[in-house]
């Protein structure tokens, strides 16, 4: 088994923070958004991953290596591809055309699920999938009375169904869904002005192939600061019986910790009132704080604020008396 994970977008709705941590990496309950995605895919597998293959765009030597290293923690062999144009998700994975051979999981990395499922990898593909309120922003499955997928349709303009694609999928010949890929790229076949995945996979349903879905029991957004922070809410709570959350390295000093709550190696909590629904990254100190359903990155300094609802980057230095903010790495505020 493999897994190829397509990063390689801007993250643009998630500025600042994303000007100098992709979005993959922005920490939730203090592991990377891709870590906690791989680690959840492996567990549904059920069996061995070989391979982690990122797509990536120019993120630098040190995010490469700590993503292998993601992989290498996992069992697996961690692999790097670039993409260098957004062309659309097709030729996002045909960019890690040498990796898709034999059974493959393709993962956006921008979104992190539940599911008690463990995968049947004798089917042809399985499709993760939720059912939403909104279907037009995303691409959609129809089923037969079978549950198998009759039709692909990305972002319909009209209702054809409320099951959404969530961007994880499984295919069972990766070397046949890089043929299919690599067809839609030789003659120029796009929608919506893009290389889409959806478009292969329709292929494949009608030449025979056999889709079923996948479905969550929770499914959550990375896109931007009010949902990140909802998502950090929600693992906390699904791990809190899971991890320890706390490092037995923090110093937490005349302080209350309203559960649940991370906080990392190195951190430092005085006088001060934290959580519920708190991150807060390695080597950073809170004092004369209260904060809330906040996310704080690693060796940050934070004074003298009550917070809610915010984001603080990484090497931040904060000293006021503001109600909610959003701050990127190396600011400061006094």
């Amino acid at each position: 088994m493999k897994i190829i994970v397509p990063m390689a977008g801007r993250g643009t709705r998630l500025r600042p923070h994303t000007l100098t941590t992709p979005k993959p990496l922005i920490p939730i309950a203090g592991k990377p958004v891709v870590q906690r995605l791989m680690e959840d895919i492996v567990k549904i597998c059920g069996q061995k991953v070989e391979e982690i293959a990122y797509v990536i765009g120019d993120f630098g030597k040190e995010v490469e290596k700590m993503l292998v290293d993601v992989a290498e923690r996992l069992g697996a062999k961690g692999s790097i591809y670039y993409q260098d144009q957004p062309l659309g998700t097709a030729h996002a994975i045909l960019c890690a055309a040498p990796s898709l051979s034999g059974p493959v999981v393709i993962a956006f990395a921008d979104t992190l699920f539940r599911a008690d499922f463990v995968l049947d990898s004798s089917l042809d593909g399985v499709i993760w999938t939720k059912r939403v309120e909104n279907p037009r922003q995303f691409g959609v499955v129809k089923k037969d009375e079978n549950g198998f997928i009759t039709e692909f349709v990305e972002k319909p303009e009209h209702f054809v169904s409320d099951e959404a694609i969530i961007g994880i999928y499984f295919f069972k010949d990766g070397e046949y869904l890089k043929q299919e890929l690599q067809y839609l790229i030789d003659n120029d076949i796009k929608d919506k002005g893009e290389y889409q995945l959806t478009n292969a996979m329709e292929n494949m349903k009608n030449k025979g192939s056999k889709f079923k879905t996948g479905t969550v029991i929770e499914w959550m957004d990375c896109g931007n600061k009010n949902v990140v922070l909802e998502t950090n809410m929600k693992i906390l709570d699904f791990v809190k019986n899971e991890e320890q959350l706390v490092s037995a390295d923090s110093a937490i000093e005349n302080s209350t910790v309203i559960e649940p709550c991370f906080i990392g190696a190195g951190a430092k909590i005085v006088n001060s009132k934290i959580g519920p629904y708190v991150s807060v990254g390695e080597g950073t100190t809170v004092e004369n704080s209260e904060l809330t359903q906040t996310i704080v990155g690693q060796n940050t300094v934070i004074k003298n604020v009550n917070l809610t609802n915010s984001m603080i980057g990484n090497k931040v230095f904060f000293n006021g008396n503001y109600r909610e903010v959003s701050i990127g790495d190396y600011s400061t505020l006094e």
